[in-house]
């Protein structure tokens, strides 16, 4: 397969799968169903939806300022409005070519800041790495504080035999995966061992950083403003204001992985929020509108300050790169 088709491919199949769970949903919704979707859009208390969409800029501008703190020990102080900008534009990127946001971030630091690429992009893998681990504490949490209703529901959806499949599928490529790595010469695996020593490298680069304590302050910031942004767009409908607090953090959690799977979660991401609502007694109409509320307003807002950021960032470096 040609590198272009694969990349070409990288697109469609997430898109593709977007589409498909978008066409989904509402063709197996009736008219009144529809209505009803509508209705609750309408409905909407937007003053929250706002709120929300404010707490996540913070959110951006508190990830842009402790990238900072890694670029430090390689020698490099960066301006606060130009790490901004790169993360703008890399979400930006997220939105229309998955897993692009972090080269374009590597790339604009280098140019207006001169990071060479390849440091400025092992900062950011390293980023990703302390988030990575941050969504599996939020992922342990919720399942913990909502072990029984899960419980409950896979035993009721999943017949015992299909489960027993599962749980064995699951307990061999725990066995096999680490052997595989282990012994396996093939070219998959060498980038696969590549990618794990990266991951080391990053944790321990964090390790010896001399400003852990703010990088760990930001990163709580960060996952904190991300909740807090989760919650308060709860309250823009009165039928999720008052769902429990391991309902929030579960639907939060499925929310995020989405972002996994399609640009930005285009059509998981309402999809996912609406199937585990369902699961704790909320409408399915419910859940799709609030899905896709959360969804708009904050990709609108990603679209927003990502072409500003691009059309900014010459004019705001333009004495310097005349120099």
């Amino acid at each position: 397969m040609s590198r272009s088709l694969s990349k070409f491919l990288q697109i469609l199949i997430p898109l593709g799968l977007g589409v498909f769970l978008i066409w989904y949903i509402y063709q197996s919704f009736t008219p009144q169903q529809l209505e009803e979707t509508k209705k609750y859009f309408a409905d909407a208390n937007y003053g929250f939806v706002l709120l929300s969409v404010a707490f996540s800029v913070l959110s951006h501008l508190s990830r842009s300022y402790r990238w900072s703190f890694m670029l430090e020990p390689l020698g490099y102080k960066t301006k606060l409005v130009n790490n901004f900008m790169a993360v703008s534009v890399a979400y930006l990127m997220n939105v229309f070519i998955p897993k692009s946001g972090e080269v374009s971030r590597g790339i604009i630091l280098d140019k207006y800041e001169g990071v060479p690429f390849q440091k400025g992009f092992g900062t950011i893998i390293s980023e990703r790495v302390v988030d990575l681990i941050f969504l599996l504490f939020f992922t342990a949490l919720a399942l913990l504080i909502k072990f029984d209703v899960l419980y409950d529901y896979v035993l009721e959806s999943i017949p015992p035999s299909i489960l027993y499949v599962l749980i064995f599928g699951i307990v061999l490529m725990a066995i096999s995966i680490p052997l595989y790595i282990k012994f396996s010469k093939s070219n998959i695996n060498k980038k696969l061992k590549s990618f794990i020593i990266g991951l080391k490298e990053g944790v321990f680069s964090i390790l010896k950083m001399q400003k852990k304590g703010a990088f760990l302050f930001h990163t709580f910031i960060i996952w904190g403003l991300y909740l807090l942004s989760f919650y308060t767009a709860m309250h823009a409908l009165p039928e999720t204001s008052n769902i429990s607090f391991g309902t929030i953090i579960i639907t939060f959690v499925v929310g995020s992985f989405t972002f996994a799977f399609t640009n930005s979660g285009f059509g998981t991401y309402p999809a996912a929020v609406a199937g585990i609502l369902t699961v704790f007694g909320i409408a399915k109409t419910v859940g799709v509108a609030f899905g896709w509320i959360v969804w708009i307003s904050n990709i609108s807002s990603i679209v927003f300050f990502g072409v500003l950021s691009l059309v900014l960032l010459p004019l705001y470096n333009r004495k310097r790169l005349r120099l």
